[in-house]
């Protein structure tokens, strides 16, 4: 089954890594959208995963690493990942980003995503 709308709130948020905040927000058949909430100075490792990833800055400010380059994203700032492809961040503001995962990630559906 899929989501089709999903009212905004601030519960049902997941912390993976310190710092850093998730919540699966809606999803379909081909792609999910996820919200991540990233605190100060908190960093997001290298690594890569077998989805395409695209991402918009909401508000804050990161440092993103994709394959061998660097970008200071600002908010309105957007970006796509080729799925295995080295990615990662480092957090220079509190932080708000949107991001699009294609196929759907199935370890961040509702109830299946875990915290590490």
């Amino acid at each position: 089954m899929t989501i089709a709308f999903n009212r905004h709130d601030e519960t049902g948020y997941i912390s993976p890594l310190a710092g850093i905040r998730q919540k699966t927000v809606v999803y379909g058949e081909r792609t999910l959208m996820t919200r991540f909430h990233l605190d100060k100075g908190s960093d997001l490792p290298l690594h890569s995963h077998p989805y395409e990833q695209t991402g918009c800055l909401i508000s804050g400010r990161l440092r993103l690493t994709i394959g061998a380059e660097q970008y200071d994203a600002c908010p309105g700032d957007a970006w796509n990942i080729a799925a295995g492809l080295d990615h990662g961040a480092e957090i220079i503001e509190d932080s708000i980003a949107l991001e699009v995962f294609s196929p759907v990630r199935e370890d961040y559906l509702p109830g299946r995503n875990r915290e590490k």
